[in-house]
């Protein structure tokens, strides 16, 4: 190599060697490191894993203040959405159904999803921790023919009577997230989705007989607040006020 190129050379080298971070050996943790990020790790876990129930009874307070609705009642938005539905990724080209169970006290709990004739409901029955029991409608179990969804306490020893598609849950309560799609945002439309979500039957297995009426809330003019805490500082609506309740969250 020429001795030019060679002086070149170690003046790049000393240049880069002049600006290069020092090397130095990494620090093992001491022993309160090593307990610190165990605890914090759990803590972010027990975040983690606690979100689908917390997230389930906000919404649940939020029914309960917003729609006046309790348990084995359907609170529904009879409008496309917009800001005041404030839960986690809604649709808003869905007319939305809401039903919230507890088999406790009323036993098996019967949620009748309508045949996809004058419309269409594409949904999941859950559990309280959120999760999938079964999908409904034509992506569902019953593939578009309606169906009777029976969902069964945890504790529930008999056999289920015939004509029902059966959900074994192993908590009381649960709820479903039912979609009534429309054809297009016109009002017609919109009122029709909402007419055939009505046709969804919510009642306990042993009214089954002579099924009482089921409660429809509308929650559409309402700020509905379902998020959980760690999500709401992502939104610029949110409006701050609801705090999640305490002192239930057993899984049953």
């Amino acid at each position: 190599m020429p001795a030019g190129r060679i002086a070149r050379f170690g003046l790049l080298i000393a240049f880069a060697s002049a600006f290069a971070a020092p090397v130095t050996q990494a620090q093992v943790p001491s022993n309160e490191e090593l307990a610190r990020r165990s605890l914090e790790r759990r803590a972010v876990e027990a975040v983690i894993w606690g979100m689908p129930i917390v997230n389930y009874d906000l919404m649940f307070q939020a029914a309960i203040r917003q729609a006046r609705i309790g348990f084995n009642e359907v609170v529904y938005w009879s409008r496309l959405l917009d800001w005041k539905n404030q839960t986690l990724t809604p649709n808003p080209d869905s007319i939305y159904f809401m039903p919230f169970i507890n088999t406790k006290e009323a036993g098996p709990v019967v949620i009748e999803i309508p045949p996809a004739d004058s419309g269409v409901i594409n949904g999941t029955i859950m559990n309280v921790w959120q999760v999938p029991l079964e999908d409904v409608g034509p992506a569902g179990v019953d593939k578009g023919k309606g169906g009777k969804y029976l969902v069964l306490p945890s504790d529930y020893k008999q056999k289920p009577p015939p004509g029902y598609i059966v959900l074994p849950s192993d908590t009381w309560r649960g709820y479903a997230l039912l979609r009534s799609i429309v054809k297009s945002d016109s009002a017609a439309d919109v009122a029709k989705a909402v007419e055939y979500g009505r046709r969804i039957k919510v009642y306990p297995l042993s009214q089954a007989a002579k099924p009482p009426p089921t409660k429809f809330a509308d929650a559409v003019d309402s700020v509905f607040e379902g998020r959980s805490p760690t999500t709401r500082g992502s939104s610029r609506h949110s409006t701050g006020r609801s705090r999640p309740s305490r002192g239930w969250f057993a899984t049953r």
